[in-house]
């Protein structure tokens, strides 16, 4: 049994607002689980109902066995930080550390010594009786993570909590909370509407589209292979084609052109898709999985160009590098590989 367990989650806000339906979502021990999608989605309101702020109108939530559906928030032993941090502005970074366990009654030795100990752990020993007004964000984002640390919290939620740093801090302070959540072996699960970030941070990606899980895997299985049109299109793929099976793993094109494809596929509705990365050029006497067409708008990307290319089965975009300048007009021959042809769910 995994650790953590939405099983069947439904939730609405009115009979004609359905947020939630039927959202399942098991979490091991240890993982780190990112909530990616668009805003609207229900990444933010499943969080939310893993941290008691919401009840569900249907289904169960259960933590190491229990069943904390309905256990009062203060019940739950979870660490919470916010966009916003939260921080008391009128304690230092000893006190707002101090203040959960406080509030538990915990002995004031004990107290001492388990927020010496995080603000170790944070790098924040040397700021301890600075007060946030005194720190940049990044030092506040830490700050907010001692907090919910030191308690020693079953299960860490993490609420977009750094999408208020500039670019350069934000890729610094993801690194920190890897580093932090693997040394602490702590259940953590992530919100974030940034597919960069959370990439490079999650043991597993739980892509949400109005208020159901796509696709749930490890980053790298979902950069590969999608599994929907509509992850797909959310992580970056441009370029999608109407194919029909033509028998031992290929596929035809609305031109007539066929592709082969390193994947089977069953009965469902299906498109064929590409990364503009992906694409190459055709080599002289190539034949399969080569499709004509003729350059149109041409982008400089810096180390390399992005091209529109019309061809008789649609419009591609292709990347490919400096060395390569075609103009418009030009006719080109393009090669899309097997391996990275891939095919998706409607």
């Amino acid at each position: 049994m995994a650790f953590m367990t939405l099983n069947q989650i439904d939730v609405s806000y009115d009979k004609k607002k359905q947020i939630l339906k039927g959202l399942n979502l098991d979490v091991e021990k240890g993982e780190l689980v990112s909530l990616l999608g668009p805003s609207g989605c229900g990444k933010t309101t499943t969080l939310r109902v893993v941290a008691g702020f919401i009840e569900p109108k249907g289904g169960t939530f259960t933590l190491d066995g229990e069943d904390m559906t309905r256990c009062p928030v203060h019940k739950r032993n979870f660490g919470l930080v916010f966009q916003s941090y939260a921080l008391f502005p009128h304690l230092s970074v000893y006190d707002n550390v101090a203040f959960g366990l406080r509030t538990r009654k915990v002995e004031k030795d004990v107290i001492d010594r388990k927020v010496k100990e995080i603000l170790e752990v944070c790098g924040l020993t040397e700021l301890a009786s600075r007060f946030p007004k005194e720190m940049s964000g990044g030092q506040r984002q830490r700050v907010a993570l001692a907090r919910a640390l030191v308690i020693e919290p079953k299960l860490l939620l993490l609420d977009e909590p750094l999408s208020n740093l500039d670019a350069k801090l934000r890729v610094s302070m993801r690194v920190e909370i890897k580093r932090l959540q693997k040394k602490l072996g702590i259940t953590t699960l992530f919100v974030t509407h940034d597919q960069e970030e959370c990439f490079s941070i999650s043991d597993k990606v739980a892509i949400m589209n109005q208020g159901v899980i796509e696709q749930y895997d490890s980053p790298e299985n979902i950069y590969k292979r999608p599994a929907t049109e509509f992850v797909a299109r959310f992580i970056g793929f441009e370029n999608f084609l109407e194919l029909k099976p033509a028998g031992n793993n290929c596929y035809q094109a609305s031109d007539g052109s066929t592709f082969r494809v390193s994947m089977s596929w069953g009965n469902e509705p299906f498109s064929g898709t590409i990364r503009p990365d992906d694409i190459r050029l055709a080599e002289d006497g190539q034949k399969e999985n080569v499709i004509t067409g003729t350059v149109g708008v041409r982008t400089f990307l810096g180390k390399s160009y992005q091209y529109e290319v019309s061809t008789a089965a649609g419009t591609l975009k292709v990347n490919m590098d400096t060395e390569y300048a075609f103009q418009e007009g030009d006719s080109i021959r393009l090669y899309l590989p097997e391996d990275k042809l891939i095919l998706v769910r409607k």
